[in-house]
């Protein structure tokens, strides 16, 4: 085991850590970027545009929290339980296999286009508790071929700061 900067001891990679995992074909090609033709990536979302899509659904909004949290039936990190309304729930924890390592490719793009067929091709944001977990579906969406998503930076944990931002709950439909 290594130690990093910070003190901590650092799981040292197997020595097949460059090799393919998953089933994946060696020497297959790598996903083709999904940045726009300026090369730039996707704009962060705001609360604005949070709000704005939870009215009119400009966005599709991917909440990477566990379904139980997405639901509202367990909160025990936010001072308010459930999720932006509109929004659709896709477990970081889904990306993975029995190992805690990513999907293949094709299983991971077979599960985003499912989860994101209704959307009808809206741009996509994901969002999370406080950010963090959403960029693991970012990462898995762009290991899977698809378009790179934004980032709703805030996520939940600011959501539920303004008192006048619906929320919705599998129990019952979006309140203010």
């Amino acid at each position: 085991e290594a130690q990093g900067s910070d003190g901590v001891e650092a799981e040292t990679p197997p020595a097949d850590a460059a090799s393919p995992r998953n089933g994946e074909t060696p020497g297959a090609e790598t996903p083709p970027s999904s940045q726009a033709p300026d090369g730039k990536p996707p704009t962060p979302l705001t609360m604005q545009d949070a709000q704005r899509s939870a009215v009119n659904g400009e966005w599709t909004l991917l909440d990477a929290r566990a379904a139980d949290r997405f639901r509202g039936e367990n909160e025990t990190i936010d001072a308010k339980a459930g999720h932006i309304p509109g929004a659709l729930n896709a477990p970081f924890q889904d990306n993975l296999d029995a190992n805690g390592r990513f999907l293949p490719s094709t299983a991971l793009r077979e599960r985003f286009e499912r989860l994101l067929a209704p959307a009808g091709g809206r741009p996509v944001a994901c969002y999370c508790g406080s950010g963090v977990s959403a960029a693991h579906n970012i990462l898995a969406m762009l290991h899977a071929g698809l378009p790179e998503p934004s980032l709703y930076p805030g996520s939940w944990s600011e959501w539920i700061t303004d008192p006048d931002n619906p929320v919705a709950t599998q129990a019952r439909p979006a309140k203010r």
